[in-house]
């Protein structure tokens, strides 16, 4: 039986005529990692928004642990943190100072603020730095601090609303193990991300959110496995190539780097086929490819089927 802490049920938002959230329904279980997946202006913030109760939705309803997202903001402000898509410290204070800043500010005896600031400070590797004004932090350290500080209350669930934006490769993935790190802790976190790799490499669940819906659900194999076993990627010379080629070929077009990507069964019979009919209509591809699909390929292939109309759920 699945110990859901997080349900949400035809969540609805708009600002004037501007839909924004049009009838999301998801869950998420305790102990989870949960990516929200999409693109800028998909809803993401807006879910956040609304789940860690700063504001409240049209229609539908959110429950977190139980509790109304719209009824009982107190008591579910005492399970959460939020850590927004940019780092909101102190930049005045040092790490420490920030860490005992907050602890002060949950009402933590004297000694308590000492512990706490200490363990997060050894935590998140900023013993270091402890003594440094903020402002002298850089990216990624900073990422950390903020995080460090959403974390002084000892939260059962952490929203982190693209937790790893503006932050160079290495950073990245520093914060990707801290996530880790995190869950395996127990605590559920809810994440919203645009980064496929990062909900890839992290969510135990990934939910695709375009336009204010949800257009496909479950973990990263599982959505792989929604857009076919393999791809074939074909690499065309030039531009009237590569126009010539989508004539015939249905797939994915990357009109940067000259290439479709197709669905493909992996079997010499379909390869064959393929390059006989290209050759028959004078087309040549310079490079072909196999490859297993992505989530970008979930993504893309989601997202216009539900610019076209399809349903997916």
């Amino acid at each position: 039986m699945k110990d859901v802490l997080i349900s949400v049920n035809d969540l609805k938002k708009s600002y004037g005529n501007n839909a924004v959230l049009s009838g999301l329904t998801f869950e998420v279980e305790r102990g989870s990692i949960f990516a929200l997946l999409g693109e800028n202006g998909a809803g993401k913030t807006t879910t956040v928004r609304i789940l860690s109760t700063l504001i409240k939705a049209d229609a539908g309803k959110a429950t977190i642990a139980g509790f109304d997202s719209t009824k009982d903001a107190g008591a579910i402000r005492k399970l959460i943190s939020l850590t927004g898509q940019y780092a909101a410290v102190d930049e005045l204070l040092t790490g420490e100072e920030n860490l005992q800043m907050m602890a002060r500010l949950h009402h933590f005896d004297r000694k308590t603020v000492k512990q706490r600031t200490e363990e997060l400070l050894t935590q998140f590797d900023l013993v270091d730095a402890a003594k440094r004004q903020a402002k002298t932090y850089s990216g990624g350290m900073r990422r950390r601090l903020d995080i460090a500080i959403s974390l002084i209350g000892s939260p059962k669930i952490i929203f982190l609303d693209e937790p790893t934006t503006g932050l160079d490769p290495r950073s990245r993935m520093n914060m990707w193990e801290l996530i880790k790190e995190l869950a395996r802790s127990g605590v559920t976190i809810f994440l919203t991300t645009q980064y496929l790799d990062e909900a890839d490499q992290l969510a135990d669940k990934i939910a695709v959110i375009n336009a204010g819906k949800i257009v496909a659900e479950g973990t990263a194999e599982e959505l792989k496995g929604l857009v076919g076993e393999e791809k074939i990627e074909l690499s065309f010379q030039n531009q009237a190539d590569l126009e010539l080629a989508q004539v015939y070929l249905d797939g994915h077009v990357d009109e940067k780097q000259l290439k479709i990507a197709i669905t493909a069964d992996g079997s010499t019979a379909s390869l064959r086929h393929l390059l006989n009919d290209l050759y028959t209509h004078g087309i040549e591809p310079t490079a072909i490819h196999y490859r297993k699909p992505t989530l970008d390929d979930v993504f893309l292939e989601m997202t216009s089927k539900q610019k076209k109309g399809v349903v997916l759920l």
